[in-house]
């Protein structure tokens, strides 16, 4: 079913503002929402997902009319997505937002990454650049278990960015006038609701328009 909404977030995780469509794409959520199954699960775990979260993958397309979204927001999403898959999840964005339409997002920032591991010349420095935006893997999972938990999870990095090179993807998406954003400083109130400041500290923001 196609639902039409003014502000949709995706990769919202426990995150469910009022006046949003919040869509996750967590196979954790699905599980949660089993008959009886999911009721034991949701039990045991320490994440747990508002009621009003709706399931849907952007890279996949979500349900939401084309065109008639006036903002959509993503935090710490886009990240999580190889190269391709962000090109075809920039797209489906783009086709959400009506005419001149506000896409937020943030995630974490390359070149400021890159730029403080060049100036801490401590031995903990490597250690630290590659833990910080999980480039690394510190063990591997083992076990049934240890693979359930990881697939689970979805929480590695698999493409980072930073200014420049993501405004260039969202123009050739068909996104324009790209700036750099800070929390709350969008002039639409409905975005205030949806960032959190801890998630904009030391990241990348960005805001451009359909």
């Amino acid at each position: 079913m196609v639902i039409v909404g003014d502000y949709v977030q995706y990769g919202a995780g426990t995150s469910g503002p009022e006046g949003w469509l919040n869509f996750d794409c967590s196979p954790t959520l699905v599980i949660q929402r089993l008959p009886v199954l999911g009721g034991i699960i949701r039990a045991g775990c320490t994440t747990q997902f508002p009621d009003s979260l709706r399931y849907g993958d952007i890279v996949r397309g979500l349900p939401v009319k084309d065109r008639s979204a006036k903002g959509v927001y993503c935090s710490h999403v886009l990240e999580h997505l190889s190269l391709s898959d962000l090109r075809v999840a920039l797209r489906n964005t783009q086709r959400l937002l009506a005419p001149g339409g506000t896409f937020r997002m943030v995630l974490p920032d390359l070149r400021h990454m890159a730029e403080k591991y060049v100036r801490d010349e401590s031995p903990e420095a490597a250690i630290g650049f590659m833990r910080e935006p999980r480039h690394g893997r510190e063990s591997r999972p083992r076990g049934m278990m240890g693979l359930l938990r990881m697939w689970l999870g979805n929480a590695e990095h698999l493409w980072l960015w930073d200014f420049q090179s993501l405004t260039r993807e969202l123009s050739d998406a068909g996104f324009h006038s790209c700036r750099r954003a800070v929390c709350q400083d969008s002039g639409d109130p409905m975005f205030h609701s949806a960032e959190r400041a801890d998630r904009w500290h030391e990241a990348l923001g960005i805001e451009c328009h359909a």
